[in-house]
């Protein structure tokens, strides 16, 4: 189906094509990412209507990715007609987007697979321009305990990770561990030092009774369990 283009304002256009309506009638899963955003901004300016100011946002960076990243000044910046009230408004949906995604409602997820981890884990990864680690505490039911933010950026993984990993789980009573990190680049694949990392960690587990149960690399819309990969 082709979408209409919204070169005029929106009150213009059709009650079915309009982005509110549509939302009503067909759920906020029917509206590309530039009706959406419309939708949060409500109107556009004298020349461009609000689904096309959405659009120009969107292309100016990259994607809805891109826009997160983006600071409101770098928001009113890139795009002509962007004032301050419309970039901080487009700021709070996502970060409430953000939010929810990695919400868990004090509900302790259980992780059976990596597939799990990657539920729970791949929205926050995606908005990472730099390295992150993460560990998953976990408890005798493979309920997660805590989502543990280890490091940022570059770091002397080798001993700092294990330490700081296991330095939370025995503060958090954790009897397993799942580990995960991110690369910028968007390609999954786990490195030479990815894989010197994990036996590392999983010698460390042993030493204290807390087991490593996976290692997981996040990239683009990706990822590779080394546990799948019997890299570990």
């Amino acid at each position: 189906m082709d979408y209409p283009q919204y070169s005029t304002a929106v009150r213009e256009l059709p009650p079915e094509e309009r982005p509110r309506e549509r939302l009503a009638k067909l759920g906020p899963e029917a509206l590309k990412d530039a009706e959406l955003i419309a939708v949060i901004i409500r109107s556009g300016t004298r020349d461009l209507g609000a689904v096309a100011l959405a659009e120009s946002i969107i292309r100016k960076f990259g994607d809805l990715r891109g826009v997160a990243r983006a600071s409101i000044d770098e928001l009113k910046a890139g795009v002509k007609g962007l004032g301050e009230v419309k970039a901080i408004e487009i700021k709070a949906a996502l970060e409430l987007g953000k939010r929810l995604a990695a919400h868990t409602a004090d509900l302790r997820p259980k992780i059976n697979s990596a597939e799990d981890v990657s539920r729970l884990l791949m929205i926050p990864f995606k908005d990472c321009e730099i390295e992150v680690f993460k560990a998953l505490l976990m408890n005798p039911k493979n309920e997660v305990i805590k989502i543990a933010d280890v490091s940022r950026g570059s770091l002397d993984a080798s001993v700092a990770l294990p330490r700081e990993v296991f330095r939370q789980a025995v503060r958090d009573g954790a009897v397993s561990v799942i580990v995960c990190h991110n690369h910028p680049s968007g390609d999954p694949e786990p490195s030479r030092a990815d894989i010197a990392l994990t036996r590392r960690l999983q010698e460390s587990g042993e030493l204290i009774g807390i087991t490593l149960l996976d290692h997981i690399v996040f990239g683009d819309g990706r990822y590779v369990s080394l546990k799948e990969r019997n890299m570990m």
